[in-house]
């Protein structure tokens, strides 16, 4: 996993709330498990004009020119600025896996459904909490401003604005921890693996017959 320290990019405003997973990811595009690819088909239903299908090649599917990802002036954003209750709906780990392979590592807004909010830490994906007043401030900022940037820092907890604005949120230390050095579940893991072969070593000296039957089989 892609570690995550300090952040500076374009926002693009999802200027909608409760924007739920199959919005995020159509069911269409579930029968992957590869964790890639899926960035092409984020928001497909609001960002094209016709049904999308696993596979499709939509270099040359109608654009819905009206949604945001598909403005000029937010190409290259990597912050994703949204409304309350972002990511309800079902519990597809398909929709943080779509939103980094579009390339957003940061979701900014007031709140989020609890499965979205967990799988996005697992994916190196960092759901910022800010209270709405502020969410309002920066939605404004971000429309009034072609080009308009954030910088995230994750280890001092701060959401800077282009003229030095400090917004602090909230993040479970743990959480924090895993973000910052890369670590998904399979990392975190693998910092044992000297513990882990030790005891694999100690317990085949205890108990062969338990291996000779492994082999055997």
């Amino acid at each position: 996993m892609k570690a995550f320290t300090t952040l500076k990019g374009i926002v693009a405003p999802m200027d909608r709330a409760n924007v739920d997973t199959d919005m995020i990811i159509p069911k269409q595009f579930l029968k992957s498990i590869k964790r890639t690819g899926f960035g092409k088909n984020l928001f497909d239903e609001l960002r094209y004009l016709d049904e999308g299908q696993p596979d499709q090649d939509c270099a040359n599917r109608p654009l819905n020119e009206n949604f945001v990802l598909n403005q000029s002036r937010y190409q290259g954003s990597n912050i994703l600025l949204a409304r309350q209750n972002f990511g309800c709906g079902s519990s597809r780990e398909h929709a943080p896996w779509a939103l980094d392979d579009y390339g957003f590592r940061c979701v900014i807004a007031p709140s989020y459904a609890d499965i979205f909010f967990n799988n996005c830490f697992k994916n190196g994906i960092l759901p910022v909490i800010l209270s709405e007043s502020d969410v309002d401030l920066l939605f404004k900022e971000t429309f009034a401003t072609e080009g308009y940037q954030l910088e995230v820092r994750l280890a001092e907890q701060k959401v800077v604005t282009p003229d030095g604005k400090e917004f602090g949120f909230e993040v479970d230390a743990f959480r924090k921890h895993c973000l910052l050095n890369g670590l998904d579940d399979i990392g975190l893991t693998l910092e044992d693996a000297d513990a882990i072969k030790a005891y694999e070593v100690s317990r085949r000296q205890e108990a062969p017959w338990l291996f000779d039957a492994i082999q055997a089989s």
